[in-house]
């Protein structure tokens, strides 16, 4: 099994972890850490990934080139 963090940028000011893995139930597990808060989770099946994958796509191409 491979994990995968990602940590939120420094300039959001947000300390918190995003964390993905597939579990023992071949489900993608995601789960997202938050200073100060308990830690929030889903797992979702192959096809409700690939939707997931498919939107944040989306979304990332709204975003602007950095200068």
């Amino acid at each position: 099994m491979v994990t995968l963090d990602f940590h939120s940028t420094e300039r959001s000011d947000i300390k918190s972890k995003l964390r993905v893995w597939y579990n023992s139930e071949n489900e993608l597990y995601i789960e997202i850490e938050h200073e100060d808060s308990p830690a929030g989770y889903i797992c979702l099946d192959k096809e409700t990934a690939i939707k997931l994958a498919k939107e944040i796509r989306k979304q990332i191409s709204f975003l602007e080139d950095e200068q």
